[in-house]
């Protein structure tokens, strides 16, 4: 077996084995840069040179009724998170104005908690509506909606359905105890037969195998999830992953290149934790991992990297932001 063999076969629209997985990931890390060559050639010939620019907005914040171990905004642990409840729509709007002058295309409206009720369900619809009409694509991440829900908020003009799996359902149980991953699985797919474009992805470095990570992975292939966000622990305070190791910029970028080997034509986000494990020394090189996509601006609770700054790397690249 070679790297450049298994490149091609995927290229050729093979899926990998699960020796060739295995080999991926046992790839010895001086090879690191031949394999991220490799993911950024199936990036190419899926995406060609366009990087799809996402944002969100914090827009119902703090007292979340779950108790995902690395979330600051779980009413369970002592993380710092601001609390409010759902932002009045118009706010929301001029998030969707600023991200849309920044260069994103996509706009998410992201809330904690696991249900909606009918007076956050208005809301969401007349931001939703505000978003459509300012001309940015506008996307939901609110918790598990209901079939119903879902079809009002896509009549409002809702394109696009958030909701991460997180981890494998082998590990999810170390991670959250309050709902069950079906419920995630379930909430995925019922966006899917909604017709929404949907976002699932999932954490990584939370102490998860490399097993965990590929089980993710092919379960959101088997979903047929058009987009994965991927996000790496920043370790918050008060969490119970408080003291977790950060991941090194090595080993994310080989899960990103690794993705993109097991999902060839997805679109692969790279969202929260991206300034904790690369630094702005070597934030560019996500550009050449695989990666398809960046959420720019500030993320939930913690800050992310100055926009004018990806701008600047994704022109380095030899890349352009999609839209341009």
């Amino acid at each position: 077996m070679s790297l450049q063999s298994l490149y091609t076969k995927v290229l050729d629209g093979h899926r990998p084995s699960d020796g060739e997985i295995r080999y991926l990931i046992e790839l010895p890390d001086e090879r690191l840069p031949e394999l991220l060559a490799c993911a950024h050639g199936l990036r190419r010939a899926h995406f060609g040179n366009k990087v799809s620019l996402c944002a969100i907005i914090n827009a119902k914040s703090g007292t979340c009724s779950e108790n995902c171990s690395f979330c600051a905004q779980s009413g369970h642990h002592g993380g710092e998170s601001p609390e409010y409840p759902l932002l009045p729509p118009e706010q929301i709007v001029e998030g969707g104005k600023k991200a849309r002058a920044e260069g994103a295309t996509r706009f998410g409206v992201v809330s904690s908690g696991k249900v909606v009720g009918n007076a956050d369900m208005a809301g969401y619809v007349e931001a939703i509506r505000g978003l459509v009409a300012i001309g940015i694509v506008p996307d939901i991440s609110p918790g598990i909606l209901e079939a119903d829900q879902l079809r009002a908020l896509k009549q409002a003009g809702l394109q696009g359905y958030h909701h991460n799996l997180e981890t494998s359902a082998s590990f999810f149980p170390k991670m959250c105890t309050t709902h069950a991953y079906e419920d995630d699985v379930r909430a995925v797919q019922s966006g899917l037969d909604a017709g929404l474009y949907v976002c699932s992805g999932g954490i990584f470095g939370i102490g998860e195998s490399w097993d965990d990570r590929v089980e993710l992975a092919l379960l959101l292939a088997k979903l047929g999830v058009p987009s994965v966000p991927m996000n790496f622990l920043n370790p918050i305070p008060g969490t119970p992953l408080e003291n977790q190791p950060v991941l090194t910029p090595e080993e994310a970028l080989r899960i990103v290149a690794i993705y993109r080997f097991l999902l060839p034509d997805r679109a692969l986000r790279i969202c929260g934790g991206r300034p904790t494990v690369f630094g702005e020394e070597r934030k560019g090189e996500l550009l050449e991992s695989g990666a398809s996509g960046l959420m720019i601006g500030d993320y939930l609770t913690t800050s992310g990297n100055e926009t004018t700054s990806d701008l600047q790397q994704i022109e380095a690249a030899g890349l352009v932001p999609e839209g341009d």
